[in-house]
C-alpha cells in the first residue's frame, strides 16, 4: 500500500478552527508575482474573488500567506523569511501544501535546455548534494549561491529566527522531473541561484517549466527531507525506500570482488578471497561478483597491441550467459573451470556457508551496450548510438568511461524490448 501520513503542527485552537473550514484550495488564488504590471482586469478578478470569503476564511488565508512560499516585490519569502532576493519576473511559484510549493519559469524562446535565474542568496548557511561525476554525489557547504556547484540535486538552507536566536527554519530545494525535462540547481559568481532544465533531446523543446523545483520548509532538517520526499511521492506517484523492508544482507558481513580483481575476476580468485576471509576470522556471508563475469566482445582491442586506457569501455555484451572463465567448454573435461555459473555458485555456497550471492551488470547490459547484428542479441534489436552529454558534465569531474562511450558508441536495446531483455537476463541468473 502506498499510504502517506502528513503531520500538521499547529495549536489546538487553530486546529479546531481549521477543522471547520473547507479545503483552502477551493478559495485560495494561485500565487503570482505581484507587480505594477498586473492588469486591472486581473486585479478586479482577485478582488471580486476575495469578496466571497467569510471572515474565518480570510483569517485562514492570511495565516497561510504568512507561512507559504510567497513571491512578492521581487523577493521569495518562506515562513516570513526572505530566502531569495531580486527574483526575475519570469519566475512562477505554484503552492502545493501549507508549507511547500513548486518553483518554475517561463522563456520567450523554445529550447531543449534552459538556465533560469531564481534570485540572490547571500549570508546564509547552506548544504548541497551535487553530482561531481555522472554517478557519484557528494556534499558541499557554503554561505552564498556562488558556493552551489553545477548539478546540485538537493539544497538545504538554514534561516535564523533572529540575530540572537538559537532557533532556525530550514528550507529545502529539490529539483524534480517536469514532464520530459529534468532539472538541477546551480549558483553563479553573482550569488544568484539558478536552475537548469533539459530534455537531453534537441527535438524535445519547451517554453516553460513550471514545476522544475520543489521548495519546502520546517524546523528540523532530517524531518524536512523525509516529509518533502513523501509529499513528492504522493504528487508524482513514485515509491520511496521508507516503505521497503531492509534486505537481509544488512545483518551480515560481505565481500565485493571489484577492488580485488576489477574485471579480471575468476573462479579461483573468488575462492581464494573467501578462504582468506574465513581464515582471518571474518567469514563473508554474502558475495557480490562484480564486473568481469559476463560474455563480452571488444572490437577495439587488438591482440598483441599495447593496451590503451578507455578502450575497455568499448566492450559490448555478446550474450546473457557467463563468459568462458565461468563456463567449461566441451573439450575441457579435465579442466578446473566450473561447468557453468550455477555449479560454481552452488559450490561456494556450500563450502563457505554463503547466504546471498549477487552479480552486477550495467543497466544497458554492459558498458558499451549489446553487440548489434549477432544471433544471441537479435531478440533485443540493439542499435549503435553515440551519447551526447550535457554541458554540465564537462564542468564537473569527467570520466574516461563516458568519454569512451561517446567515441565508441553504445549498442542500445530497442526501448520496446528492454523489458524482455531484463526478463531473459534475470531469468537466466535466477
Amino acid at each position: 500500500m502506498r499510504r502517506v501520513t502528513q503531520l500538521v503542527h499547529t495549536t489546538a485552537a487553530a486546529a479546531n478552527v481549521l477543522s471547520l473550514l473547507p479545503n483552502i484550495s477551493t478559495f485560495c488564488t494561485p500565487f503570482v508575482p505581484i507587480s505594477n504590471n498586473l492588469s486591472q482586469d486581473k486585479f478586479n478578478f482577485f478582488s471580486h474573488t476575495s469578496l466571497f470569503l467569510t471572515r474565518n476564511q480570510k483569517w485562514r488565508q492570511n495565516m497561510l500567506l504568512a507561512t507559504r512560499p510567497l513571491l512578492k516585490d521581487g523577493n521569495l519569502s518562506i515562513n516570513g523569511k526572505e530566502v531569495l532576493k531580486d527574483v526575475p519576473d519570469n519566475i512562477v511559484v505554484m503552492p502545493l501544501t501549507d508549507t511547500s510549493a513548486f518553483v518554475g519559469a517561463t522563456s520567450p524562446h523554445a529550447s531543449s535546455r534552459h538556465v533560469f535565474k531564481l534570485g540572490v542568496i547571500k549570508d546564509v548557511r547552506l548544504l548541497c548534494l551535487f553530482r561531481f561525476k555522472l554517478w557519484w554525489m557528494i556534499p558541499r557547504t557554503g554561505s552564498s549561491a556562488s558556493d552551489i556547484p553545477l548539478e546540485t540535486q538537493m539544497l538545504l538552507l538554514e534561516a535564523r529566527q533572529g540575530p540572537t536566536s538559537s532557533q532556525s527554519t530550514y528550507i529545502i530545494f529539490l529539483p524534480v522531473l517536469d514532464g520530459n525535462f529534468r532539472s538541477s540547481l546551480q549558483g553563479n559568481s553573482s550569488d544568484e541561484l539558478e536552475f537548469c532544465v533539459e530534455s537531453g533531446d534537441p527535438a524535445v523543446v519547451t517554453l516553460e517549466s513550471l514545476k522544475a523545483a520543489f521548495v519546502n520548509y520546517g524546523d528540523h532538517p532530517f524531518d524536512l527531507v523525509k516529509d518533502s520526499m513523501m509529499i513528492l511521492e504522493k504528487q508524482f506517484g513514485t515509491y520511496l525506500a521508507y516503505h521497503l523492508q531492509m534486505p537481509g544482507i544488512l545483518d551480515w558481513f560481505g565481500w565485493c570482488t571489484w577492488d580485488a580483481f576489477y574485471s579480471d575476476v575468476n573462479p579461483q580468485g573468488i575462492k581464494d578471497g573467501l578462504m582468506s576471509l574465513s581464515q582471518g576470522g571474518t567469514p563473508a556471508r554474502f558475495l557480490l561478483i562484480d564486473d568481469g563475469w559476463q560474455d563480452t566482445i571488444n572490437e577495439f582491442l587488438e591482440q598483441g597491441e599495447p593496451f590503451v586506457d578507455g578502450l575497455q569501455f568499448g566492450s559490448r555484451l555478446a550474450s546473457i550467459k557467463e563468459n568462458k572463465k565461468l563456463r567449461r567448454i566441451a573439450n575441457e573435461a579435465n579442466s578446473k573451470t566450473p561447468s557453468d555459473l550455477k555449479e560454481f555458485i552452488s559450490d561456494i555456497r556450500r563450502t563457505f556457508d554463503l547466504k546471498y550471492v549477487y552479480v552486477s551488470h550495467a543497466l544497458l547490459g554492459y558498458w558499451g551496450g549489446l553487440v548489434p547484428n549477432i544471433v544471441a542479441t537479435k531478440n533485443y534489436d540493439p542499435k549503435l548510438r553515440y551519447p551526447i552529454l550535457s554541458p554540465v558534465y564537462l564542468a564537473n569531474m569527467r570520466d574516461i568511461s563516458m568519454d569512451s562511450m561517446g567515441k565508441h558508441g553504445i549498442g542500445l536495446v530497442d526501448p520496446d524490448k528492454i523489458s524482455q531483455f531484463y526478463d531473459d537476463l534475470h531469468g537466466y541468473l535466477s
